[in-house]
């Protein structure tokens, strides 16, 4: 493994792995499930946007949860592709700012918009009537906006403080990406104060979201409890379970690297945790809401529908005009 010069200002990115056998096996199980996640990210967004039957409130939350799913893996993912195959694995001091701000931007974006997605369903299922009024495109923009701004308050906050430590011995990254617990033991000056209320301020920023999807789901069960139709508790179970699933995810990795102590974590976990939330969750968002909703799945086969009846008349339009 290379070494840095003691003067310069780049980061060394140890990986994943730090001495892996066979990186090109890595590099190709990464790398597929980059381009699943992208591309089923990027198909939920497009089936929303074209159409009609999902041009609904949900629908939209979702569509933004694929876009901040999207960007959220392209952060990370790329540059440690590069590093499996590239001899030199250093990140620049400002590349690693980058990563940091937009890492802590969209997962908190995540951790807000989930929560508000909770509170989607608890007026679809126990305020139908309402569900128009209450869950109107206006907001609906706001619950966007204010998931966009929360996470990046966060991005904000602490990617300024976790740079302007003195990094003033190794270099070295124990990690596949500039995650801040691993960048800040590379500081020279004690750093325990800072982790103490990042830690604080990580849990709450999960105890707002987690609140909101607690009581969503309190009112949601004593509503379904109440329920005398069988079918309608099938349906209030359908309309939630996705979102149950996505939630239980997420936060469960979230609560390990932002909740448990740090006598819990070593470097070992704390990669392999992230490696599911940051390559793993953002596969798995898309392919659970396709595969466990139906409107979804007949969209996609409908534009599939569509592109296949495409491709068989364009010869024989060719064939005319000649």
């Amino acid at each position: 493994m290379e070494s840095m010069p003691q003067n310069s200002t780049d980061f060394l990115l140890l990986g994943l792995v730090t001495w892996p056998a066979l990186p090109g096996l890595i590099f190709a199980v990464v790398f597929s499930i980059f381009l699943v996640a992208v591309t089923a990210n990027m198909v939920m967004v497009l089936l929303i946007h074209v159409d009609s039957r999902l041009h609904t409130p949900m629908y939209f939350l979702l569509s933004q949860l694929s876009i901040m799913d999207t960007i959220y893996i392209c952060v990370t993912v790329p540059k440690m592709l590069q590093d499996l195959l590239a001899k030199e694995k250093t990140i620049s001091f400002l590349g690693c700012a980058l990563q940091i701000f937009f890492y802590l931007t969209l997962i908190g974006g995540e951790f807000f918009l989930l929560g508000l997605m909770a509170y989607d369903r608890y007026v679809a299922v126990c305020n139908p009537l309402r569900y128009p009024l209450l869950m109107n495109r206006r907001i609906c923009l706001i619950m966007v906006l204010g998931s966009w701004a929360g996470g990046s308050l966060d991005g904000f906050m602490l990617t300024p403080v976790t740079m302007s430590f003195p990094y003033c011995g190794s270099r070295e990254i124990n990690h596949f990406f500039c995650e801040i617990p691993a960048v800040l033991k590379l500081s020279c000056v004690d750093t325990s104060l800072y982790e103490t209320l990042m830690y604080a301020c990580c849990v709450l920023m999960l105890l707002i979201p987690v609140s909101i999807i607690s009581v969503s789901y309190t009112r949601i069960l004593i509503t379904v409890h109440r329920m005398n139709s069988a079918e309608g508790r099938r349906k209030a179970f359908a309309t939630c379970s996705s979102h149950i699933m996505v939630v239980s995810i997420f936060y469960g990795a979230a609560f390990y690297t932002n909740v448990l102590p740090h006598s819990y974590h070593t470097p070992e976990k704390d990669k392999v945790v992230s490696a599911f939330y940051t390559i793993l969750t953002p596969m798995l968002n898309p392919l659970i809401y396709s595969l466990r909703n139906k409107e979804v799945a007949s969209a996609l086969r409908k534009l599939l529908g569509r592109c296949a009846f495409s491709q068989r008349i364009r010869p024989g339009d060719v064939s005319r005009r000649h």
